[in-house]
This record gives C-alpha cells, sequence and structure tokens, in this order.
C-alpha cells in the first residue's frame, strides 16, 4: 500500500531503496561491528594459542640409472635411459606413501615416542572433551601403531611435480629439526626400497634359473645320446665338414670320374695329333715329342749331321761319297725319331685306353654309391631331427646359462641401482608452516562482518522499511491484464535509442467520451478519492518552477497529462518546454495523444518514424515509435498516422497498456492530451495522476478554477495550472508548434 497526495493504491511490486538500506545498516552499526572484532580478538587468540608446525621438503628425481656395464645382455641394444610415463611417477608416489615405508621410518625415528605422534603422551587438551562426548574420535581407542600411523599420514605429503618426473616429499612436525630428518629419510628409504625389489629379483631369477639349467642339462645330455645311437644303427657317420661318409663318397667319386674322363680324352687327342703329324710329313712338335731324351739327341745329331753337310757341299759334289754318307746319316736319324714318334703315340693310345677302363670302373662304383645314399635317406631325415632337438635343448641351455650368470652377478645391492636420485635434500626451517596467523584472522573478521552485515539487511528487508513504491498503474480487468503483458515487458528490451517511422497530423471531431465508449478500464468504478487542493490560477507560476516541483513529489509526478483550457493556448509547447525541463536531471518521454491538435513530430530526429496509432495497430513495436529530440536528450512518441480510426485508437486497451509500460520504463511520463473539450478526461486520469492546466492569456480565473474543479473530479490526484503566453523554444521547434 502507498499514498500519493491523498491517493492510497494497493503495489505489490515495490522497489528496493538503497539509500533506505544503508540508513538501516547504519543504525545497527554497534551489531555489526561488535561481533566482527569479538570474533577477530577470538581468531587472534586462536591461532596464538596453537602449536606451530615447520614444513620441510625433499625432492626425487626418478629415471632410469642402470648401470650399462651392469645391464643384462639382452638389454645392450635398448636406449640407455628408458621413458618414464605420467603413471610411472604416480606408482612411485604410491610407493613414498606406502604403510610399509611409514613403519620402517617410524621405527627408524622412534616416533611413537613422541607426544606429537602419541597422543596417549600428550597432557589433557580442550579437545579431549569433544572426544569425550563423541563428536571427535578419541585416539585412545586406536591402537599404538594405528596412532602414530595417523598422525605420520596426518604430517606427509607427495606429490609429482607438475610437467617433470620430480617428486616433492613435504613432512611438518612441530619439531623444527624433526621435519628435515623425516623428509630426508622418507627418500633415502624410498631408494632402498627400490634397490631392494631389484636385488630381490635378481635373486628370484636365479633362482628359478638354477633349476631350470639342472633339468635341461639332462635334457640335452639325453638328446645327444638318442642322436649318437641313431647314427650308429644307421651307419651314418659324418666326415670332414659336418658332412656324412656317402655323401662325402659320392663327392669323391664323382671328381674321379671326372678326372679319368679327363685324362682318357686328353691321352686319346695328343696320340692323334702325333699320329696326324706324323701322316703329313711335318715336323714332329708335340710337347711329348719335345720332352723325350731320346728324340732330344737324335734331333741334335741331325742338326750337327745338316751343319756339316751344308759346310761340305760347299766343296764337294753331290755324289761324292763323304755327302751320300751324311745324307744316308740324316735319314737314318729322321727314320729313328719317326719310330720314336710312332711308340709314343701307342703309349698315349694305351693310356687313353686304361683312362677309359678306370672310367668304367669309377662310374660303376659311383653307381653304386648312389644306390646306397638313396637308400638311406630316410634314416639321415631322421637324424636330422634329432640333431635339431638336440641342438635346440642345447641353445636353450646355454641362454639359460648366460641369464643365470647375469643374475648370480646382479644379487648385490650395489648392482642394482634404485631408478631415483635425491636431487634436493630437506633443511631446517625455522619460520613457521602452519597456522597462517594473519588469513586466519582476516578471514574470520571477513566472515563475521559479511554474517553480521547480511542479518542486519535481511531483518530490514523482512520488515519492509526498504521498500520504495513502484511506478503508478492503472486498475485493470484480469482479461486486459493477460493482453497487457507481452506490452509492458517489450519496452524494457526495446530501448527508446534507434525509433523510426514518420509521424502524420490527423485530427478527429470527437468530443468528450461517453461513458460507454471508454476503455474496459474506464468502466469500472474507480475508488473513492480525497477531493483535491483547489487551486486558483498563479500568474507568477513558470515551468521551471512546475518542474522541480514534479521532481521533488516523487512517484506522484512521474505521470503528468498537460491539458489546455482552450485550443490554442500552448498545450504542445508547454508540454515540450516541461518535458525538456525534466529531461535535463531525469529519463522522461514525451508522448502526444492530442489527435486533434498539432503534432510533436517537428522536433523529432526522425519526422518520419510510426507513432502511437502504429503500434496500437501491431503495425510497429516500441522500438520503432520512440524516437530522440533534436535539441535534448528528451524521447519522443508521436501520434502517428491516425487514419479514420482515431476514436478506436484513443479508447483501445493497448494504448493505455502501453503507457503504462512506458510509465515504468521512465522516470517521468509526459502526455500532451490537448484541450480540455477534445479529449477524454477519464482514460487519461487513470494512467497518469498529476495534471498540469494551461490556461493561457485569455482564459478567466473563474473558468480556471472551473476547469480544475473538472479535473479533480475526472479523477486527477494534484492539479497545478500555468498562465501567461507559452514558453518560447528554439527556432526549429517553434516554425510548426501551435
Amino acid at each position: 500500500m502507498r499514498t500519493v497526495h491523498g491517493r492510497r493504491q494497493t503495489d505489490t511490486n515495490d522497489e528496493i531503496s538503497l539509500g533506505t538500506v544503508a540508513r538501516a545498516v547504519w543504525r545497527n552499526k554497534r551489531s555489526i561491528i561488535g561481533p566482527t572484532l569479538l570474533i577477530a580478538a577470538a581468531a587472534f587468540v586462536a591461532v596464538n594459542l596453537i602449536a606451530p608446525r615447520y614444513k620441510s621438503e625433499a625432492r626425487v628425481l626418478v629415471e632410469g640409472r642402470e648401470n650399462i656395464f651392469l645391464r643384462p645382455e639382452a638389454e645392450k641394444q635398448m636406449m640407455e635411459r628408458g621413458t618414464v610415463d605420467p603413471e610411472t611417477v604416480t606408482s612411485q608416489v604410491q610407493l613414498i606413501l606406502s604403510r610399509d615405508l611409514a613403519r620402517e621410518v617410524i621405527k627408524e625415528l622412534n616416533l611413537a615416542e613422541l607426544p606429537e605422534f602419541n597422543a596417549a603422551l600428550k597432557e589433557f587438551s580442550p579437545l579431549q572433551v569433544l572426544r569425550t562426548i563423541g563428536i571427535l574420535r578419541d585416539p585412545m581407542s586406536m591402537t599404538l601403531e594405528e596412532r602414530v600411523l595417523a598422525a605420520y599420514y596426518e604430517r606427509i605429503t607427495a606429490f609429482a611435480v607438475d610437467k617433470s618426473r620430480v617428486i616433492a616429499i613435504e613432512f611438518q612436525s612441530a619439531d623444527p629439526e624433526l621435519a628435515p630428518k623425516v623428509a630426508n629419510l622418507v627418500a633415502e628409504k624410498y631408494l632402498t626400497f627400490q634397490q631392494v625389489a631389484k636385488q630381490d629379483q635378481a635373486r628370484s631369477a636365479s633362482k628359478w634359473l638354477s633349476g631350470e639349467l639342472e633339468k635341461l642339462r639332462d635334457k640335452v645330455s639325453e638328446a645327444e645320446g638318442k642322436v649318437e645311437e641313431f647314427r650308429a644303427r644307421s651307419n651314418l657317420f659324418f666326415g670332414s665338414g659336418s658332412v656324412t661318409l656317402s655323401n662325402q663318397q659320392l663327392t669323391d667319386l664323382n671328381t674321379q670320374v671326372s678326372a679319368a674322363r679327363a685324362q682318357k680324352a686328353d691321352a686319346e687327342a695328343r696320340a692323334r695329333l702325333i699320329r696326324e703329324t706324323m701322316a703329313s710329313g711335318q715336323p714332329i712338335e708335340s710337347s711329348d715329342i719335345v720332352n723325350s731324351e731320346l728324340i732330344r739327341r737324335l734331333s741334335e745329331q741331325r742338326v750337327t749331321l745338316r751343319a756339316q753337310l751344308a759346310e761340305q757341299s760347299s766343296t764337294l759334289l753331290p755324289q761324292h761319297p763323304r755327302i751320300r754318307e751324311m745324307r744316308a746319316q740324316i735319314n737314318d736319324l729322321d727314320q729313328q725319331i719317326r719310330s720314336e714318334g710312332e711308340r709314343l703315340a701307342r703309349a698315349l693310345e694305351n693310356e687313353a685306353k686304361v683312362a677309359g677302363a678306370r672310367l668304367e670302373t669309377l662310374n660303376a662304383t659311383l653307381d653304386q654309391a648312389k644306390r646306397q645314399s638313396a637308400s638311406t635317406s630316410e634314416q639321415d631325415v631322421q637324424l636330422r631331427a634329432l640333431e635339431r632337438e638336440a641342438k635346440a635343448q642345447k641353445d636353450l641351455f646355454e641362454s639359460y646359462l648366460a641369464k643365470y650368470r647375469e643374475a648370480t652377478a646382479r644379487d648385490s645391492i650395489a648392482a642394482a641401482p634404485a631408478d631415483a636420485r635425491i636431487i634436493s635434500r630437506a633443511v631446517v626451517s625455522n619460520i613457521p608452516f602452519y597456522p597462517k596467523k594473519m588469513p586466519i584472522v582476516l578471514i574470520a573478521t571477513l566472515g563475521t562482518f559479511s554474517l553480521a552485515m547480511a542479518f542486519v539487511v535481511t531483518g530490514a528487508l523482512l520488515s519492509g522499511e526498504t521498500q520504495r513504491p513502484a511506478p503508478l498503474q492503472i486498475d485493470t480487468t484480469p482479461a486486459q491484464a493477460a493482453a497487457q503483458a507481452p506490452a509492458a515487458a517489450e519496452p524494457v528490451a526495446a530501448k527508446p535509442a534507434k525509433a523510426k517511422a514518420r509521424f502524420a497530423k490527423a485530427k478527429s471531431a470527437e468530443t468528450r467520451q461517453e461513458p460507454s465508449r471508454l476503455p474496459a478500464a474506464a468502466n469500472v468504478p474507480p475508488p473513492p478519492k480525497p477531493a483535491p487542493t483547489k487551486l486558483a490560477p498563479t500568474p507568477g507560476t513558470t515551468v521551471d518552477a512546475l518542474a522541480a516541483s514534479l521532481q521533488q513529489s516523487g512517484d506522484a509526478g512521474r505521470c503528468i497529462a498537460v491539458i489546455g483550457a482552450a485550443r490554442d493556448v500552448g498545450t504542445t509547447l508547454t508540454a515540450i518546454a516541461l518535458s525538456r525541463q525534466l529531461a535535463q536531471t531525469s529519463r522522461v518521454i514525451l508522448v502526444d495523444l492530442a489527435f486533434a491538435g498539432p503534432n510533436i513530430e517537428v522536433i523529432s530526429s526522425d519526422p518520419s518514424a510510426p507513432g502511437i496509432a502504429e503500434l496500437v495497430r501491431g503495425e510497429a513495436s516500441f522500438g520503432d515509435i520512440i524516437t530522440r529530440d533534436r535539441a535534448t536528450r528528451l524521447h519522443l512518441v508521436a501520434a502517428g498516422q491516425l487514419g479514420n480510426d482515431a476514436e478506436g485508437i484513443f479508447v483501445s486497451d493497448m494504448l493505455w497498456a502501453a503507457l503504462v509500460a512506458l510509465a515504468q520504463s521512465y522516470d517521468h511520463l509526459v502526455i500532451d492530451a490537448g484541450a480540455q473539450s477534445e479529449t477524454s478526461l477519464q482514460p487519461i486520469a487513470q494512467a497518469a495522476s498529476w495534471a498540469v492546466l494551461v490556461g493561457g492569456v485569455a482564459t478567466a480565473a473563474p473558468a480556471l478554477a472551473a476547469l480544475s474543479e473538472e479535473l479533480a473530479a475526472a479523477g486527477f490526484a494534484e492539479v497545478s495550472m500555468l498562465t501567461g503566453p507559452p514558453p518560447a523554444l528554439e527556432p526549429v521547434a517553434v516554425q510548426s508548434a501551435a
């Protein structure tokens, strides 16, 4: 409920006044500052009572550290350092946080004997009360190992550093010297665990390989024995070069046959050459003849005799006995040489016959060896199978033996380096890590301040003292409210910055309407209203003074109707001047409803934009009809193209719903209603609560008083009067304004 100058209306959409909220907060400042200071002091005391903890950090780099000289033979061709993926680093983090490693650290440092890790050794604590009533878990209900492990895991943190293979190990303790000891010992135990795991792996492998070698040794002996037994039984012995004797015999016989065949052919060829040479009477120059000692002596004697014959022929006649004797000796030597050649030819022929006989013998032996080799092929296949089995067993035995030797050599903690190394050891820190005194006090203070502020603001909102009345609305029926809903929501989204379409003048001969012609909202009897204050014409009242009065009146001055006492008294000029004055400090819109008088399109930045008539007919939207004043930031809505339906537009529910929507979107809504005699006052009074009666210079005071009474009777809560000449506007506006 709200009251506007004696007029009380119901409004459920009141707005929140931030100024009222601020005043409510200031009134309750003690309720905010008191708890805030109290909690800040309590937080300060609490953080100083808490035992501080010191944190130290050690870092470990995960990498392959296998020595290439100690690496197994099978891995020597691999890369020197294997790839470490993120999953591997995460798994190593879990190894660092394992319970087995934690037990080793606790045992070596005797953490169970420290009150920090064993709650049974602590003195009385205020938390003991909460443990007794069951709010907190009582550590005494756990075993000693569980208590120490719980305290240990509460203080240790291990995590992988982003985008690296580095693991950070952090430990907190009330003793600044104990924190680095635990962090460094955890890192060392982690490396020892890796080395022990590798050593156990090597021992397990050597133990298994030892048993397998005993089995393989027996298998190899058995397989080799089967091979030798089968070879002896089948008479498949090997000669030189791992070739069986039968195959080697075939090879030798084949070689001998080839040599005998070549020898026979060679002897036959040489014997044939000697006989052909002797038959032709040519000198024998065969190598066999030349190499004969007898033929060589005979040839030398023949050469000597021929030399003597040539010498004697120079002095003796051909028939001389000495010449004839020498010729006879030469012929005898030739005969002896020829006889020796025939003997050599016969010797070569005999040699060829011997070679042929030997060739036949070798061929027979070769055929017999071939038949024997064919008969032993099946046994040879079986022998090769047994040999393959024996070789496979032997290779496996040798492979296991080599691995066994490698595993035995690696059965040492020094020969199995860990796949990580410490790159940063923890050091003693003298700066407490917990609690963070200043942040805790600030958070507690700000939280208490915000909570107290929220309680105060919520109480003020629930009490209703921060509510500001919403703009005045027209009473409508449920059907009209449903029709007005989309129209009222549209102007909020459609800002009046880009309005366009055009205005046109249209006049209507409509006079005062009958009650039956009013919109449905006007037919509903208005609630009883107090009589307005009767105002006498005040010649000294100005537009500036009226604008100031409207701005100070609050919601009562948001909707103003400018009505002329008669035509041509400057109603439109007064509405423009009043709107421009209000627009200097507020968001104002001027709507032209003077259908029978001058229009305001002359001052618009877009005179061709559509108006309220197009909006009512559904031909334009709010964004299309709202334009801007060319001289100020005032927004305008012209009458538009009325046509022959001016009366229907005026009584349309859409028109009054649009006015309600505009009143909710702007600080002030100014309606140019035209002359009082040419408009229906009752619908306008439903839309506007303040009427400005323009009397001009010719209207008498009694007539103005009577018109004021008529406006009050129509439903206006406030009536102001302006007399005198109309205000002067810029030249661009005076050219067409009446």
